[in-house]
């Protein structure tokens, strides 16, 4: 049985989330968007690049949800994206409203679907979708972990001229400014990267992980991040819809988990069929449980501000 992946948000995240599954045979896929002509034209277009990169994903594209009934899994990339200036925070009261009514058409559709969100402020809009949709924890996460571990193993790469597959790079907490990457659970073919760097440029690494969203917005001037935010998108969709149980950085619903209670976190989780099916607990140095407490202080300020609306 072909399974279904519906893509909401046409822009550039979505489209090319919606790439990535067609051209990898994952799924079939569904691209709606708001704007007419928009996600059918990116379809077609999309469509018509298939027989040059040989294969046979059935796109199309919408403007409303019917089109998406019977989806296996929901990538939401839809909102406002970050401009100059702008952090993620910025966005959220105008985001909040567009993942609300997405989400009340997503789970009208597709009630057994695992939800992956993109749009930011990432971990707050996972507490909008949650909320709104009714579904289980474990179909509900957000997309950060993958993306802000990528720019890591990215940055370590480029430092260390190895290639990006001895690297596995470990980084928790909300997606923003007080993410914690884990320098000691982040390693090249199994050896921690603190036995090889020094702790200033470690350092450096961590400072560039945490501002990677920024850095590309301030080189685009019009626009942000959207290559690395959809792959990383469709490497949790194809660990759900492949069953492959990955080890991965998501920003699920924490119910006690490293003493943070009702609220959505990055943290390592095993993605199958079932979405999150183990939430990993992993041991911290008091630094870095300070660190992450932090951040998840960070997501609680914006949840307080959903929740006065």
């Amino acid at each position: 049985m072909v399974k279904k992946v519906s893509v909401i948000g046409a822009g550039n995240v979505g489209a090319t989330a919606a790439q990535r599954l067609a051209e990898k045979e994952l799924c079939d896929v569904v691209l709606v968007d708001i704007v007419e002509g928009v996600p059918q034209g990116k379809a077609l277009d999309l469509a018509e690049a298939a027989p040059i990169e040989k294969h046979d994903a059935h796109l199309v594209g919408a403007n409303a949800y019917e089109a998406t009934a019977g989806s296996d899994v929901v990538i939401i990339t839809a909102g406002i994206p970050r401009k100059p200036g702008m952090s993620r925070d910025d966005l959220l009261n105008t985001n909040a409203g567009i993942m609300k009514s997405v989400t009340e058409q997503v789970a009208k559709y597709s009630p057994d679907a695992c939800l992956i969100i993109v749009s930011n402020p990432l971990d707050a809009m996972c507490h909008v979708a949650h909320e709104v949709s009714g579904f289980p924890k474990n179909r509900v996460m957000g997309m950060a972990g993958v993306l802000d571990s990528a720019r890591f193993r990215a940055f370590i790469s480029m430092e260390l001229s190895v290639s990006v597959e001895n690297i596995h790079a470990c980084v928790l907490g909300g997606h923003g400014d007080t993410m914690v990457p884990l320098p000691r659970y982040s390693t090249v073919a199994g050896i921690p990267i603190t036995e090889l760097l020094p702790p200033e440029r470690i350092e450096e690494l961590v400072k560039r992980t945490r501002n990677g969203g920024a850095e590309i917005v301030s080189l685009l001037k019009t626009g942000s991040a959207y290559y690395a935010p959809a792959s990383a998108a469709v490497e949790m969709a194809e660990s759900i819809l492949k069953d492959k149980k990955k080890i991965l950085p998501c920003a699920v619903l924490l119910e006690g988990e490293y003493g943070i209670k009702g609220l959505f976190i990055g943290v390592p989780v095993k993605l199958g069929k079932n979405g999150v099916e183990e939430i990993l607990e992993i041991a911290l140095t008091n630094e870095e449980d300070e660190a992450l407490k932090k951040s998840a202080a960070a997501v609680q300020s914006l949840v307080d501000v959903l929740k006065k609306k």
